[in-house]
């Protein structure tokens, strides 16, 4: 159909907004559509809002891009336990959530754990670290979710983070956003690390 038969001209301002709606519904159908993972069973239960499983689940090999672009993945941070958050640009509990997620690595972080904050933007990595820099993100490496592995875990949408422990297991999840430097969070996943590394991130 043409523009004449329309006779309204088309709205440009529009065009940013349709977008991410449609990469939004787009992504949480094929999350919603992966079935990988059972979603609830008997024993998980609910502690600092994240649901934790009655047993350590298998992981599928996730692989995705570093902030050089260079294809890196969940095996690389063996030994250490890991939340892994899935969100994008264009989610607005996913903006509203990585400041706390920041804060909770410059509280953790280290060779014991890490925040790994995988981005599903289909604009690049360029998009995620003009985001981190608008938001004085300082703690956090962005990764991009090039080999669109993200959709293998499960779930109804994003964000959608996942508690991993140090062989790869995953320990629990929870999905939509969280306060991740709540004291009961960072508590839980202190409790987690190695003993040293509790004492060493330990609050005076």
């Amino acid at each position: 159909m043409s523009h004449a038969a329309n006779d309204r001209p088309p709205r440009e301002p529009a065009q940013p907004r349709r977008r991410a709606l449609v990469a939004s519904a787009g992504v949480a159908s094929l999350f919603a559509g992966a079935g990988f993972y059972r979603r609830w069973t008997a024993g998980d239960r609910l502690e600092a809002g994240i649901t934790l499983h009655a047993q350590p689940q298998a992981m599928p090999a996730l692989a995705f891009s570093n902030e050089q672009g260079r294809l890196t993945g969940l095996a690389d941070f063996g030994g250490r336990v890991v939340l892994l958050n899935i969100w994008a640009t264009w989610c607005g509990p996913c903006r509203e959530e990585m400041p706390t997620l920041d804060r909770l690595q410059a509280a953790l972080g280290g060779p014991a754990f890490e925040v790994v904050a995988l981005s599903v933007d289909s604009g690049g990595l360029a998009v995620v670290q003009t985001f981190f820099k608008q938001i004085g993100i300082r703690h956090l490496h962005p990764y991009l979710d090039a080999e669109h592995d993200a959709m293998t875990l499960g779930g109804n949408g994003i964000p959608l983070t996942l508690l991993i422990d140090g062989q790869g297991h995953e320990l629990g999840r929870k999905l939509g956003p969280a306060k991740w430097d709540d004291a009961t969070v960072v508590e839980l996943i202190r409790g987690l690390l190695p003993e040293q590394a509790q004492r060493r991130t330990q609050q005076p």
